[in-house]
This record gives C-alpha cells, sequence and structure tokens, in this order.
C-alpha cells in the first residue's frame, strides 16, 4: 500500500554543512517529485537520513507540488509525523526476537548477552530496548570500528544517549570517550570480540555478517540471530545458521531475516500515513501495541508457513528464511493472480 520503489542517492553527507545538504535535499526532491505521492510511492528515510533531510526534502514537495499529503514517512511530530517512527525498526526487532525466545523456551530477555552492530537509529533503539527488557548489550559499531564490552563491561543507557549526540554531528564512535566498560576496536565489526554471547542483531549495512563470522557466533553460544539491517547476513552466513537450525534442532541457533525481523519501520510508516489519511495523531502508546501486534503477525506467519511448505524432521525450529520467503511470495502471487496479471 506504499508502493514498491526503493532508491537513493550516492550524495556523502559527512563533512558537509547543513546549506550544502539542503540544497542537495531541495534539489533532488524537485526530480523525484515527479514519481512519487501519498497515493504511488512513499519514501523513508534510511542510511544517512535522519529527520533533518526529511524535513528538507518534504518541504520541497510541499512547494513543488503545492500539496500537503503523507509523501514521506518519518516526518516531524508537528507536521505529519507519528510517534514511535524513529524507534520502530528497532522496537520491532526486539519484539520480533521475543517470540523467538518464548517458541525456543529459553524464556525473555533477563539476562541475555546482546551483541548488536551499526551505532545509527536502529541500533541505538534496539538497544535501548533490549536494556529495558533486562538484557545486557556488549557491542556496538560504525564503519570505523566497534565498541565492545571490557571484562564485566557493557554498554549503558548513559553511553547511547552520548552515542546519539555523537551520531546526530556525524561523528565516529572513535571520538567516544568510554568509562572504562568499552574498548573501541579499529577496522572490526564486533562479532569476532564480544565473547559469549545468546543474541546477535546485525543493525548496520547489508552483507555485515560473512561466513568466518558465522562460525565465530556459532562457537560463541549465539542461540538467534536477527537482522535489524536490510541483508545483512551474506548467503554464505546463512547457509551457516541453517544448517546448524537442521542439525542440532532445538538446541541450534535460529536466524531470522530482515524482511520479516526489521518489518517494523516500514509498518509504523504504514501508521503514520493512516494518522495523516484520518489527520488524527495517534498515543505513543497505541502506536507501541499496534507495532507489537504486526510484529506478532509476522513472526507467525513466518512460522505457520514453514511448518505448512517445508519439511522437517522431529525438535526442528522451522526455517523464518523458507517461511518469511515462501509467504511473501505466497501473497504477491495472489495477488496478481485476483488481479489478472498472469495473463
Amino acid at each position: 500500500m506504499m508502493g514498491g520503489g526503493k532508491g537513493g542517492a550516492d550524495f556523502d553527507p559527512k563533512g558537509k554543512s547543513d546549506a550544502e545538504i539542503r540544497r542537495f535535499c531541495v534539489a533532488f526532491m524537485r526530480e523525484l517529485s515527479r514519481h512519487i505521492g501519498a497515493d504511488t510511492d512513499v519514501p523513508a528515510g534510511d542510511i544517512g537520513v535522519s529527520g533533518r533531510e526529511i524535513g528538507y526534502m518534504f518541504g520541497a514537495y510541499r512547494r513543488e507540488r503545492n500539496k500537503f499529503e503523507g509523501v514521506l514517512t518519518g516526518k516531524g511530530l508537528d507536521w505529519g509525523g507519528s510517534l514511535i517512527r524513529p524507534e520502530a525498526t528497532g522496537y520491532g526487532l526486539v519484539y520480533y526476537v521475543t517470540h523467538m525466545l518464548e517458541l525456543a523456551g529459553v524464556g525473555n530477555w533477563e539476562g541475555k548477552r546482546v551483541a548488536i552492530s551499526g551505532s545509527g537509529n536502529v541500533a541505538q533503539y534496539a538497544a535501548l530496548k533490549c536494556i529495558e527488557l533486562g538484557a545486557t548489550i556488549v557491542s556496538l559499531s560504525d564503519s570505523k570500528g566497534s565498541l565492545v564490552a571490557v571484562g564485566d563491561g557493557h554498554v549503558t543507557v548513559e553511553d547511547i544517549e552520548s552515542i546519539m549526540d555523537l551520531k546526530v554531528k556525524r561523528q565516529s564512535l572513535s571520538a567516544y570517550t568510554t568509562k572504562g566498560n568499552l574498548q573501541y576496536i579499529e577496522g572490526v565489526r564486533p562479532w569476532l570480540h564480544v565473547g559469549q554471547v545468546d543474541v546477535a542483531l546485525p543493525c548496520a549495512t547489508q552483507n555485515e555478517v560473512s561466513k568466518e563470522e558465522a562460525v565465530g557466533l556459532v562457537a560463541a553460544g549465539a542461540r538467534f540471530v536477527a537482522e535489524g539491517s536490510n541483508m545483512g547476513c551474506t548467503l554464505e552466513a546463512i547457509e551457516v545458521f541453517e544448517n546448524e537450525r537442521r542439525e542440532k534442532k532445538g538446541n541450534a541457533i535460529w536466524y531470522a531475516p530482515g524482511k520479516a525481523a526489521n518489518c517494523g519501520g516500514v509498518a509504523v510508516s504504514g501508521l503514520e500515513m493512516s494518522q495523516n489519511s484520518q489527520r488524527l495523531a495517534w498515543t505513543k502508546e497505541e502506536v507501541d501495541q499496534k507495532l507489537k501486534d504486526i510484529m506478532k503477525n509476522a513472526f507467525d506467519l513466518g512460522v505457520t508457513t514453514a511448518k505448512n511448505y517445508v519439511e522437517s524432521s522431529e525438535g526442528e525450529l522451522p526455517s523464518l528464511v523458507a517461511g518469511s520467503n515462501i509467504a511473501g511470495f505466497v501473497k504477491v502471487a495472489q495477488a496478481m493472480h485476483e488481479h489478472g496479471d498472469w495473463w
């Protein structure tokens, strides 16, 4: 219902002034505005895009088309945005993994050691929600290197708040002064440097978990891997996780693909559009509950579809890869058939 377009630009905002970024956003939207619309395709921010850029682009769209409509999501609260939208992808990821923990019979987040990559929007809010639910965060990262826990240390709420301020200024994690609970390791991703972990959440960019790192996570005792980023794991890494799941049955590592686990951002974009269409603003609690319901439905659909379509042996956890892929395919194929697009 929000269209199927996906795109971006090769403009690098690092080191650019506000004026340079604004001029680019205006020029970009001047052309893009011809191709998008509330009933056509609805873009949202991704890597390198914050509320500032969405504001510049929404203002440019409004001036260019003389319309005030829900053409972008992630907007400011005073001009059509939704509560929980900034947190949605990270929160939704944690809600999804909550159902994985429950179905696998390992309880809740209390006491779980969680390795997270990235330090942007998704990683920040996933980390905060994990901490709220009783987990211990042992890593964050960016394109320059990783912050990993030292000894009994861990990432604190204060660390995350300071890193949020750092990222608003578009600075690297290397500029963060730790309190002895973390160490910065330049030029590495966190997966092989965090020791024993229970859960791994790739939340940075695509192909950020390699085959070697997947093997390392298995050796580190990780039981759950779920993508907050799009295509966070390479195909070879996914094969490692899926082989382990089949061979070790109920005690295996369980992998969730981003197309299901990180759908919370897109889901709340849809909720933002619903509010725009109704000229309403829902409370934080209303949006959060709707997000929880959506993530549960996404998880249940993947599990049910896997059980219906994929043969499995006794005690084997269902493949969320196959279940999510097949569920998505069936939905599109059925819609095409009903629309007559198969002729």
